[in-house]
């Protein structure tokens, strides 16, 4: 009788019969999934595992990178909690000022370089690249003038808006102290997108973990041993932003990272300020817009209790190391589609807009798990929030890897003007309407936070289905052809003399308003606490 078993012939590795003697129950269902995998893996084109490979390796660093500047100020407020509620207070409004009016600034003007950079570099004009990267430090060192010009009346601004005397009088201190730092702060902004966009991501995070751990270390001296308080945690986080700064600097020069892209400073750097202005302008809105309602709501929360406002804060700190990961999605995005625009590849283009998605939300949902599995050690009041945040959170990643993608293809404007509906004209009025009228407090917000999270990103994913690739590509291949041969035009009717002359006095006047600023920042500074005094 045959046995039940199907004897199945087939050729060995060395040309010798080989026979499979597998049930015929299992060698179907192999046969089925066999047949099943393959047809997936013909599914999933080749190009689109590639381009995933590419984002994973891309984003891991800039996630961490992101995270390492945040944590610089984590530490400051982790610090200052031993010192007392007061000064914990204090330092965190501190903290708030600085980044609403200082650091959300710089970071939203040097978000202009994630197109200008990414297109230049991709349509290989590089010495265009060291230009661009000119024109930025000019642009954010004199856009600190306007944000010193707030941040030295931190005190009487907290004040007005009812905070404790004490507790604005230690933020104006921290505020003071960290002033000069700005700059530095900006200038490692403006670094990374320098590398970022040209696909360089580690000395970012290299730079960063030496930066906090220096800070740590500062930290514990001034504020453990030398008790210095509320000045020595503030003194600790400027040395610390230019620590990051000047370290970020000079491994660019050692490691000759920016031979291929820099040709000396240049007279053209003082030109076409316009288009520049054009596309740092609305990037700084669109993250400015988004960054401020969460500030905000901290404001909003206080006004109803203690309690809200400790689990708001708790809330916010949480909610901003979790979005440090779709934010190196996001600029990722921006990257690869801002190179592919450059090179006139479309089809790239376009691959890379489907994959950021399409990562960003496939490995996010595992890193919701591990991050809400702690609920239980919370507060219920921050437990109630974090339910909601889940939503939230899924809704930003996707929205805010599709404005990664708009700054690629340098259509800004239609980004802020979407955050702007979207946060202020729908969520931020829904939100206060849950928060007071209804009483249900930062819960409210937050619902009115997803409302606005969801309009944002049924609208991008509309306008990215609505887009012209090749029109964009076009768009794109047209201004970096009309600056260089503008560029060209200019080095003919211009004596090169001339034009370096102008760019050393740029360069000599940038250095010397530093010093000046940074000398009358401390000296009105001073001049103002002892008036208040």
């Amino acid at each position: 009788m045959e046995d039940l078993a199907t004897k199945t012939t087939c050729r060995g590795v060395n040309g010798q019969s080989k026979t499979d003697e597998s049930p015929p129950a299992a060698h179907s269902v192999d046969s089925c999934c066999g047949s099943w995998l393959k047809g997936i893996k013909l599914w999933v084109p080749v190009d689109y595992k590639n381009e995933i490979v590419q984002f994973l390796k891309l984003a891991g660093p800039v996630f961490i990178s992101q995270l390492m500047s945040f944590l610089i100020g984590f530490v400051s407020m982790a610090f200052c909690g031993h010192l007392g509620k007061t000064e914990l207070a204090g330092v965190a409004l501190a903290i708030a000022v600085i980044n609403v009016t200082g650091i959300s600034i710089g970071f939203g003007l040097a978000s202009a370089c994630d197109t200008l950079i990414s297109q230049t570099y991709g349509s290989g004009n590089l010495k265009r690249v060291g230009v661009i990267l000119q024109r930025g430090v000019l642009v954010l060192l004199l856009a600190c003038f306007p944000c010193w010009a707030v941040l030295i009346n931190t005190q009487p601004i907290l004040l007005a808006v009812r905070q404790s005397p004490e507790v604005a009088r230690l933020s104006q201190l921290y505020v003071k102290i960290f002033m000069p730092a700005l700059p530095a702060a900006f200038m490692y902004q403006l670094q990374g997108r320098y590398l970022q966009n040209q696909g360089i991501m580690w000395p970012q995070v290299i730079s960063g973990a030496i930066g906090n751990v220096l800070n740590a270390i500062i930290n514990y001296i001034f504020l453990n041993l030398l008790n210095l308080g509320v000045a020595g945690s503030a003194a600790a986080n400027a040395i610390s932003q230019y620590s990051l700064a000047v370290f970020l600097f000079v491994y660019i020069c050692s490691r000759g990272l920016h031979k291929a892209t820099w040709g000396g400073w240049s007279g053209d750097c003082l030109q076409e300020w316009g288009p520049f202005l054009k596309l740092a302008i609305p990037s700084m809105l669109m993250h400015c817009l988004e960054w401020w309602l969460y500030e905000i709501a901290g404001f909003l929360a206080g006004i109803i209790s203690e309690v809200e406002l400790g689990a708001q804060s708790i809330v916010y700190e949480l909610t901003a190391v979790v979005y440090m990961f779709p934010m190196g999605f996001s600029v990722i995005a921006s990257v690869r589609v801002g190179n592919a625009l450059g090179a006139g590849n479309t089809e790239q283009a376009k691959l890379s807009s489907k994959v950021s998605l399409i990562s960003c939300l496939g490995v996010s949902r595992d890193v919701i798990g591990y991050i809400f599995t702690i609920e239980r050690d919370i507060i219920q009041r921050v437990a109630d929030v974090m339910k909601l945040y889940c939503f939230v959170h899924v809704a930003e990643t996707y929205a805010g890897v599709i404005q990664g993608i708009v700054r690629g293809a340098g259509k800004q404007k239609i980004g802020a003007m979407c955050n702007l509906v979207g946060f202020y004209l729908i969520g931020l009025p829904i939100g206060v309407s849950l928060m007071f009228p209804v009483k249900m407090g930062i819960v409210g917000m937050w619902a009115g936070f997803l409302i606005s999270v969801l309009i944002q990103s049924v609208f991008f994913t509309l306008f990215l289905c609505k887009l012209n690739w090749k029109k964009a590509t076009e768009e794109v291949s047209n201004s970096t052809g009309d600056i260089l041969c503008h560029s060209r035009s200019t080095t003919n009717l211009v004596n090169t003399v001339t034009l370096q002359n102008y760019a050393n006095c740029a360069k000599s006047a940038m250095w010397t308003a530093c010093g000046i600023n940074i000398v009358a920042c401390y000296y009105v500074s001073f001049k103002y606490e002892k008036t208040l005094t």
